[in-house]
């Protein structure tokens, strides 16, 4: 018996078993290309048959999109999903759909090393609570907080942090860089997911908006106009993620994800001194340990443990 695992994104879908306490099976890990398939039914068809048709007892998803009492759509594709569907298709008697950002929560008390990509030392003082944060900037901005419960159970919890308004203290900062303009900016979404950094490029230096991936990307390439905006982004990126650990006190760790989350890394030293720059309660964000989720697999990992 075998439990099967899929990670469905607007452009890629991952799948994979697991056995028993054996946890994922590297060797089953396949990727399919969305435009390849007209749905996710073929997706895992497909799948299965390349594993030799297993029988499976449970099956976990997690989606780009909303999930809601057992259905989802992803955001960017036309497929959409369901429970009762998976349990047709796979014969399995338990199924469960959750939100990719979910998954990622539920991932969060098994990453440690490499995977974890702590960028600040976790604590040795006994200050861990048992709580975790994952706050994702990507095409959209979320966070996801995570309890880890006395027996060993792990609670995840949904939010709209995204849809939330700038705090004064990102609303000054943003107003003094770019003026007037800083009334564009309605929302924490619309300042710190990908069009918000291309949004700020924009309002900064007067010019025509460009893709944030392209933004990052000048940067790199030694850009003042981009360096300019993805070090303001950094700053700005502190201060969100500093009022995020007073909100949740995740004192087991704050794990960034998402692509513009993980620019952020470049600019470390710029994130770090907003992130520590106010003195009130300045000892909460000081004992939360900053990391990044690196590893490609913790969505699929996230599934696991929420089908367990």
């Amino acid at each position: 018996m075998a439990i099967l695992l899929a990670d469905v994104g607007g452009t890629n879908a991952r799948l994979a078993l697991a056995r028993g306490d054996e946890g994922i099976y590297a060797g089953s890990i396949r990727k399919f290309r969305g435009d390849d398939h007209p749905d996710f039914d073929e997706v895992v068809r497909l799948f299965l048959e390349r594993e030799g048709n297993p029988r499976i007892e449970a099956v976990c998803v997690a989606v780009a999109g909303p999930v809601s009492q057992g259905r989802a759509r992803l955001t960017n594709r036309d497929w959409s999903f369901s429970e009762e569907r998976l349990l047709e298709l796979t014969g399995a008697g338990r199924a469960r759909l959750i939100n990719d950002l979910i998954a990622l929560g539920y991932a969060t008390p098994a990453l440690s090393g490499e995977a974890a990509g702590y960028l600040t030392a976790p604590p040795q003082d006994g200050t861990r609570n048992g709580q975790r944060l994952v706050v994702n900037a990507g095409t959209g901005f979320n966070v996801c907080a995570v309890k880890v419960l006395p027996a060993g159970g792990i609670a995840c919890l949904e939010a709209e942090e995204g849809h939330t308004r700038l705090p004064l203290s990102i609303v000054r900062p943003l107003a003094e860089a770019v003026g007037a303009r800083a009334g564009e900016f309605e929302s924490v979404e619309e300042l710190f997911a990908g069009r918000g950094l291309a949004h700020l490029h924009a309002a900064l230096h007067g010019i025509a908006r460009q893709p944030a991936e392209m933004v990052v990307s000048a940067a790199d390439a030694g850009d003042a106009a981009a360096i300019a905006t993805c070090a303001l982004y950094a700053r700005l990126f502190g201060l969100i993620c500093r009022e995020l650990a007073l909100r949740f006190m995740p004192m087991d760790g704050m794990f960034l994800a998402g692509s513009v989350a993980r620019s952020v890394t470049q600019r470390l030293a710029i994130f770090q001194a907003a992130y520590l720059s106010d003195p009130l309660m300045a000892q909460i964000p000081r004992a939360v340990p900053v990391g990044v989720i690196r590893d490609d697999m913790a969505a699929l990992h996230g599934c696991l443990a929420a089908v367990g």
